[in-house]
This record gives C-alpha cells, sequence and structure tokens, in this order.
C-alpha cells in the first residue's frame, strides 16, 4: 500500500473549483515536486492532505488511515504528516529551542527533557545546534525556516509537505535550506514539495506532478518532464518552444 492515496480529490472554494479529481500514489521514502502556475491548485493540495482543508469529494488515505474530518484524526494525522509553510510561523518571543519544543510538550506531551533533547538534536540535524538560545529576530530568513523545519522533524512525522519553503527567502539563503531537504531525503524521508526550483525538482526529485487548472497534468520522472515536456501547457510553463 501507499504510504499517501489521493483519490479523485476534489475541491472547491464557493463557485471555484480549485482541485478536480486530483489521484496521486506516493510512495514511503519517496520525493515528489508538485509543480505549476500560481492558482494551479497545488498548495490547496498539500493542505487537503494535511486536514488544514476540507475536501467536498473523494478520499485521502496516510499509512493506511482515510482522511476524516473530525478533530480527533485530524489530530493523529497531523502527528503524521508534518507541514512546512512559506512564512516561518515561529513565535518570536520564544527562543529557537523554545518553538521547536513547544509541539512536543503541547501536542505529544512529551516531558520538558525529553523534549529539549529532541529539540536539540532536530536543531543540529538542519545546520542551528549553537542557535538553541537565539530568538527568531536573531536568525536570518534561512535560520529561521530550517528551524521550523526542524519544529516539523521534532514530531517524528512519516512525511513532510513542503509548501513553496524558499519563496520568502532572498536568493542567497535559498541553497541553505534546499541543502536541509536533500539531506531529509537522502536519509528516505517522505517528502512532496510544491517548489519553483526546477533544477532542485530535477536533482532531487523521484517524480514530478505538473498540476494545471485543478488537474494532474502530467506527472512523471524529472528527466522526462522537463526534458520531454508532453503537453504545449508543460512546454509553455517550462518555457519550451514547441
Amino acid at each position: 500500500m501507499s504510504l499517501i492515496e489521493i483519490n479523485e480529490v476534489r475541491k472547491s472554494f464557493g463557485t471555484n473549483e480549485v482541485l478536480k479529481g486530483i489521484t496521486i500514489a506516493i510512495e514511503p521514502g519517496e520525493v515528489v515536486a508538485v509543480i505549476g502556475k500560481s492558482g494551479s491548485g497545488k498548495s490547496t493540495l498539500l493542505r487537503c492532505i494535511n486536514g488544514l482543508e476540507s475536501i467536498d469529494a473523494g478520499s485521502i488515505t496516510v499509512a493506511g488511515a482515510q482522511l476524516r474530518p473530525d478533530e480527533a484524526h485530524l489530530r493523529q494525522l497531523r502527528l503524521k504528516v508534518g507541514m512546512i509553510f512559506q512564512q516561518f510561523n515561529l513565535f518570536p518571543h520564544l527562543t529557537a529551542g523554545a518553538n521547536v519544543m513547544l509541539s512536543q510538550t503541547v501536542v505529544k506531551k512529551t516531558p520538558k527533557g525529553e523534549a529539549e533533547r529532541i529539540a536539540r538534536a532536530m536543531l543540529d540535524r538542519v545546520g542551528l545546534a549553537e542557535k538553541f538560545d537565539a530568538y527568531p529576530d536573531q536568525l536570518s530568513g534561512g535560520q529561521q525556516q530550517r528551524t521550523a523545519i526542524a519544529r516539523a522533524l521534532a514530531m517524528q512525522p512519516i512525511a513532510l509537505l513542503c509548501d513553496e519553503i524558499t519563496s520568502a527567502l532572498d536568493p542567497e539563503l535559498v541553497s541553505e535550506v534546499l541543502a536541509v531537504v536533500r539531506g531529509l531525503a537522502a536519509d528516505g524521508m517522505t517528502l512532496v514539495m510544491v517548489t519553483h526550483e526546477m533544477k532542485f525538482a530535477r536533482d532531487v526529485c523521484n517524480r514530478v506532478v505538473f498540476m494545471h487548472q485543478g488537474r494532474v497534468h502530467e506527472i512523471g520522472p524529472p528527466d522526462k518532464i522537463f526534458a520531454e515536456p508532453a503537453t504545449p501547457e508543460l512546454q509553455q510553463f517550462l518555457g519550451v518552444q514547441s
């Protein structure tokens, strides 16, 4: 069984149908890039997988458990599937270490000593071991995003959803965040990434999903998607002359 199974998922906001029957299966350890124009439904898809948006039709199954809208099921889902956003969403009055500890102690009821041990290990994993006591305003944007990744990892998820996690960063900071994600991929973490970093998608991802107007328009290995785009829409998106 696939780790994440998305079957004929539909989602509308008012009269605007944003997802028009999405079907994708994601295997354990797979790194999947989701690309496409703004408004194609990419971020909405991630938010549906994590239960942040309810779906109108279809089904989503994570590790054999079907996504249901009640709070108990959603809480269990979010323990399994972490999400990292464009914005870092760190609490400014808490240190990096305390930000990473917070969800552990509140959601998982992890004892403080154990939560601190995990937080230090996760900050070390993203290259920020020395920033445990630093406040967000003392960190660069890239360091804040890496702290957000450490916070997600501290919950020991089976998959991570990354929604344009470099788009709010200055160009010189993008590489340090992508290096962390590259390391997670190498370690076997299941990753679903909405990204505009095409070189990263080509180099690191197992499959690329091209979404267009709320549908999966093309899907395949990076070499095929980038070298042989089959539709005019993907050719145009990649800047390829047909």
